[in-house]
């Protein structure tokens, strides 16, 4: 069980989610750090609970809340994202509160009637609400922000007007396990930041740009960011914001991301050919083995990269399986403004540049530089071949960063 108690993030705020120690994956994208699934009460005249937490956790929110209100006693139930991992706990909330009212977008009633029909949402107390609306609680004003595509149809937001507090759900959150609450209190918490926008949100770009045009013409002061997921932003949320704004713009910096997996060996040493190719020109380089590496971070360091060079041995005539699972999950995530350059080994038949040419010419990715293959190991003529394109591919980096 989870010992952590609620925690008051201001007066009369309280944050009753849970701690995730121990997860390692979310949606197939890897979290060695852990996660926190944060739901947060507000007691005013009204009592409301905004968002909850993944089902297993039900009972560790229960008992967060017991400490500070008896559960019946909750007026409103804010629903800002069908999504399970914060819906997971409605239909024990809504047996406890059986006569709060749920508020939620109307992409979120309809999604949410459709995950818990078993769970008697028929006779849940539904009330759909759209960007600008708002709820008295008395002291406190809700108002509700549609955030469509961040990452859902149905992704909304709350905003607590007298207070500043954004209640972001999955924008600007972290997947990190901690016993900390706040931004100022933990190491690293932009470059967590980073890795969730790029396994996430990355997609969502031109709807995260109208997002924050829609903020500014909302006029709304923010004095604090608190999403569903790692800590609160007290200290950092017009950097947060600012971040956001330059991620969704694919803002890179004159980088190079050499990513590859090996066999024997051969690819491997064409892929630290082209990276000391490069660093020698002084562009930042960093080298990834898919397989020593999580994939989490190597897609945020693709983010910041303007160039990216990707390097597979030949199996079964076509890429090394890591390589094509790679590829499949960038092409989801669809990266932009990145220019790419392919290169391989092969010993008694060739296939894996081929197979990358195709799967990068398939996701409408740009193919910079004529990719680059040798047969069964390179020697000099070949390692010269990998240093000339490390040059270029610096080259190409400065002028891709600027442009």
């Amino acid at each position: 069980m989870n010992d952590i108690e609620p925690v008051e993030i201001a007066p009369g705020i309280y944050w009753v989610g849970v701690v995730d120690w121990n997860l390692r994956d979310f949606h197939g994208y890897e979290t060695p750090k852990g996660g926190t699934y944060n739901a947060y009460l507000i007691v005013d005249e009204k009592i409301a609970l905004i968002d909850t937490v993944k089902a297993p956790f039900a009972d560790e929110m229960m008992k967060k809340i017991k400490q500070i209100v008896d559960p019946s006693k909750i007026d409103l139930v804010i629903s800002n994202h069908v999504e399970m991992d914060h819906s997971g706990s409605l239909p024990v909330i809504m047996e406890h509160a059986p006569n709060a009212t749920l508020i939620t977008s109307s992409k979120g009633r309809s999604g949410l009637s459709g995950h818990y029909m078993e769970s008697g949402c028929d006779s849940w107390n539904f009330q759909e609400v759209k960007t600008g609306d708002t709820v008295s609680l008395g002291k406190r004003t809700l108002m509700f922000i549609e955030a469509t595509m961040l990452h859902w149809p149905d992704s909304m937001h709350t905003y607590l007007m007298e207070d500043g507090i954004l209640l972001s759900n999955d924008a600007f959150g972290q997947h990190v396990a901690t016993s900390k609450r706040f931004d100022d209190e933990v190491e690293d918490v932009m470059e967590d930041a980073a890795i969730y926008y790029a396994n996430i949100l990355m997609p969502f770009g031109a709807q995260i740009l109208k997002y924050i045009d829609k903020l500014k013409d909302l006029d709304i002061n923010i004095k604090m960011i608190a999403p569903a997921h790692g800590v609160i932003w007290r200290k950092g949320f017009s950097q947060i914001i600012e971040n956001y704004g330059k991620w969704a713009r694919a803002e890179a910096t004159p980088k190079v991301l050499v990513i590859y997996d090996t066999m024997w060996g051969s690819t491997e040493r064409m892929a630290m050919e082209i990276a000391d190719a490069v660093r020698s020109k002084d562009v930042e380089v960093r080298l990834r083995h898919l397989r020593k590496n999580d994939w989490s971070m190597t897609v945020k360091e693709l983010m910041e990269a303007s160039v990216v060079a990707i390097g597979s041995p030949t199996m079964n005539n076509g890429m090394f399986f890591t390589v094509s699972g790679f590829l499949t999950y960038i092409k989801g995530l669809h990266p932009k403004n990145k220019k790419y350059f392919l290169f391989g080994s092969y010993g008694w038949g060739g296939g894996a540049v081929k197979a990358m040419e195709k799967e990068i010419e398939t996701a409408k990715f740009t193919i910079a530089e004529e990719s680059l293959q040798v047969k069964f190991k390179p020697y000099e003529d070949d390692l010269e071949k990998c240093r000339a394109a490390g040059y270029r591919l610096a080259e190409l980096a400065k002028e891709n960063a600027n442009a």
